[in-house]
């Protein structure tokens, strides 16, 4: 054969290999910009799911599947199958991971990473999932978070029954749709009631039936909510637009105000018993500290305009007509207490009636109780909208932010308080410290009559790390020094920041010497630290109260209040002090071998999905002598 047709044979062999290299090209040009384009030509959906952990792509969620449960330790149908997740459950869980990954958290122990590939490398097995299944458990995240994402589409598409199932569920949605945008059109105030009592009122109210701002449905904290808001580095975006994702908005939002109500019903019902009135009112500390901070300033309450939020009983609103306030407005939700307070003031001379006069026509009293929420006192009472002098309130819960009612008081604050006036207090701050075994109820069970029944205690104890305990700590059981968490300026702080994640390091106390244990060899010293415990101060300070300023503080270290302190402990005690010899670098850190020189705490605290509860999750990282660090499972806590 000539050269001439082996050339001949060779071009159109050349021709070919460069318009499959253009396809190519132009394949992978096509794959390269439309990576989070969903739309084919056609308007189509593409086939192609995208991995929950990484950039994998496959053609039908069985592949997708099979990859995550063998690669990222996920197995999703298992997970379905085990607890019980429906279609919603399902759809949350997905949404909630891929946000979670996002900002390279750890779906199940809420580590977060420095990249995504130390991400990949830290996911693991779930380890008991009904610790975690509440984390998606919120309607935010039947909100997409990836735009268009077909995979919340076709995740339950193979499954046996689940077409009758998603139709009986689409049927109950578009019925409860149908309710809630009637009930909403002949009563848009409903709107404003749930917006109010979710503490959230500073979001705009647009018009129109079942249109609430997406801000009224997070309960997230403001890192989440620019995840909501915006893309992410990787595109991913959760605005919506479309009907369907309307609809389970418009859902979610009905079963969140009926909620609401019979949460804010029995939270204010449970304040008509003069039980826990009593407990209040004996509670010296917390006496004492507004007694002073209301009394002892005269020149910050002689002739003001007051408004005590949540008055109770009365005593605040008593304390600042006593102390020469003209005008003594108490706001007070329940009922039963708002008449209790009428009739307080009104035995002690101090209830405004408008149909008696004293001396020269002027008012005996200055004290008008008003029965309402906070949010909606301008519909029973004529006030102008900053002309408070003074905001007066006893909101704290317990570990600060329980019962929530810290939004109510802010809310009152940017309605109602002067520019410049006076919030008492206004300032509160969360401590922590670790405790040792006396914390627990350990020595209790020791010893029982001679009797060891220490198996009980350890019991309790394991029961303990799973739900937090509001008792009473003794300074000498905490073996750490303690650090600030969290402080709270009242007079400028923004509602969204009660939801925060705080980190702080703990140290073993140099004092602590009967909780430590010297190894023979005299080569360690250590103490057990079973857990951390939290409790909070709230000061009266001289920005206000410039003549005698107070501080109201739940300190273990402090006469106890009725607040006690918060307890959380640790799935299994950490042992901290030192090592002069460190022989065993593997030894696991927080071992009696190898202690934790310290201990490095993560806590978040946020808003529950249970209204006016709270959620707090803590991480700790033991460090020892040589820099080494060692995560402990995250653990969660919900006070309520």
């Amino acid at each position: 054969m000539s050269s001439d047709v082996k050339q001949q044979e060779k071009e159109p062999n050349i021709l070919e290999q460069q318009e499959n290299k253009e396809e190519e090209d132009e394949d992978d040009y096509e794959e390269e910009e439309g990576w989070d384009d969903w739309e084919g030509d056609e308007g189509e959906p593409q086939s192609e799911l995208l991995c929950l952990f990484c950039d994998s792509k496959f053609g039908s969620c069985d592949l997708l599947f099979v990859h995550c449960d063998s690669v990222h330790h996920f197995d999703f149908h298992g997970l379905r199958k085990s607890p019980g997740l429906d279609f919603y459950a399902s759809f949350k869980l997905i949404n909630y991971i891929r946000s979670q990954v996002a900002e390279r958290r750890c779906w199940s122990c809420g580590l977060t990473c420095m990249s995504n590939q130390d991400l990949q490398n830290h996911l693991h097995d779930v380890i008991n999932f009904n610790d975690i299944k509440t984390l998606w458990d919120d309607a935010r995240y039947l909100k997409p978070f990836v735009q268009d994402d077909p995979l919340l589409y076709s995740f339950d598409e193979h499954e046996e029954g689940e077409d009758e199932q998603i139709t009986a569920i689409h049927d109950d949605l578009m019925r409860d749709l149908k309710n809630s945008v009637d009930a909403f059109s002949d009563n848009q105030n409903a709107v404003k009631e749930v917006v109010a009592n979710n503490d959230l009122y500073d979001a705009p109210i647009k018009e129109g039936p079942a249109s609430i701002s997406d801000d009224h449905l997070s309960f997230a904290s403001s890192s989440d909510k620019e995840h909501i808001d915006s893309k992410d580095s990787r595109g991913f975006v959760s605005s919506i637009d479309k009907d369907s994702e309307r609809h389970l908005m418009a859902h979610s939002q009905n079963h969140i105000a009926k909620h609401i109500k019979k949460a804010n019903e029995s939270y204010f019902g449970s304040y008509s018993s003069f039980g826990i009135h009593r407990e209040m009112l004996s509670d010296k500390v917390r006496m004492d500290a507004y007694g002073q901070a209301i009394l002892k300033n005269p020149s910050l309450l002689n002739g003001a305009v007051v408004m005590d939020v949540g008055c109770g009983t009365g005593i605040l609103s008593l304390f600042a007509a006593q102390a020469g306030a003209s005008r003594v407005i108490a706001v007070e939700a329940s009922s039963k207490m708002a008449a209790v307070a009428s009739q307080v003031a009104k035995d002690n001379v101090l209830w405004l009636s408008k149909s008696q006069s004293g001396h020269n026509g002027l008012q005996k009293g200055v004290i008008e109780v008003v029965h309402s929420m906070v949010e909606e006192i301008d519909k029973n009472v004529e006030l102008q909208p900053h002309s408070v002098d003074v905001l007066l309130s006893e909101w704290m819960g317990y570990c600060l932010l329980y019962e929530s009612m810290l939004g109510s008081v802010l809310y009152a604050r940017d309605r109602w308080l002067k520019p410049g006036g006076a919030i008492l207090p206004d300032t509160a701050t969360i401590f922590v410290a670790g405790f040792g075994k006396g914390g627990t109820s350990l020595p209790f069970w020791q010893n029982v009559c001679d009797f060891d029944m220490s198996c009980i205690g350890k019991e309790l104890v394991k029961e303990a790390a799973q739900i937090p305990i509001v008792d009473v700590v003794d300074y000498q059981d905490l073996v750490t020094g303690s650090e600030v968490l969290k402080t709270f300026d009242l007079a400028t702080m923004k509602p969204n920041e009660v939801d925060f994640t705080a980190t702080a390091t703990l140290e073993p106390k140099s004092s602590a010497s009967e909780h430590r244990k010297i190894h023979l060899d005299s080569k360690s010293c250590y103490c057990w630290c079973y857990g951390v415990v939290l409790w909070f101060d709230t000061g009266f300070t001289n920005r206000f109260c410039q003549q005698t300023p107070a501080v109201l503080s739940t300190s273990p270290y402090t006469p106890r209040t009725h607040w006690s302190q918060t307890i959380l402990t640790f799935r299994e005690p950490i042992a901290m002090g030192f090592v002069k010899e460190n022989e065993v670098d593997r030894t696991k850190i927080g071992t009696d071998i190898c202690p934790a020189m310290k201990v490095d705490l993560r806590v978040s605290i946020v808003r529950s999905t249970e209204h006016r509860c709270i959620d707090i999750s803590l991480e700790a990282v033991g460090v020892d002598s040589g820099g080494r660090k060692c995560s402990f499972p995250a653990q969660l806590f919900s006070l309520q």
